[in-house]
């Protein structure tokens, strides 16, 4: 096998986006699709970083806001703001993040684990993070993000 088959396969894609002044990512293939912010309505008694559900192309998809899920200050959603359809676990859910910046290959050499000196609330939902050259991507771990029992 060449090296570049090889370097091919020890590639996966992320898709990047942005919360405050951090850039995460999560695998492109648990992405379904990423939509411009709409009309979502709320549903009552649920946590509070579930937004609320939207219909999306008939299905009823639940929405959770990733500030209030990492416990970061509130922002005004802007042109910018976007919701990212995630499969995981056969439910689709969306992510209201504030950008979604852009798809990267990243290299199992990039991923390290996160480093135990991150401290913040939202460390619990880091599975990784990725060094790039000038850039430093927090990889999210879907799983406790989507986990109700905090």
């Amino acid at each position: 096998m060449s090296e570049m088959v090889k370097d091919v396969l020890n590639q996966t894609k992320f898709i990047v986006f942005q919360l405050a002044d951090k850039e995460y990512a999560i695998p492109v293939n648990q992405v379904r699709s990423i939509e411009k912010l709409q009309h979502i309505t709320r549903v009552p008694g649920t946590v509070d970083f579930v937004e609320g559900v939207i219909n999306l192309r008939g299905v009823v998809t639940p929405i959770v806001d990733m500030r209030k899920r990492f416990l970061l200050p509130e922002a005004a959603y802007t042109e910018s703001t976007r919701i990212i359809i995630v499969a995981f676990n056969e439910m689709e859910v969306g992510f209201i993040v504030d950008a979604a910046n852009d798809v990267l290959d990243l290299s199992a050499d990039s991923i390290e684990p996160q480093p135990d000196v991150v401290g913040a609330i939202e460390a619990e939902y880091i599975s990784s993070v990725a060094k790039l050259e000038k850039r430093l991507l927090i990889l999210v771990h879907l799983e406790k993000v989507l986990n109700p029992i905090d």
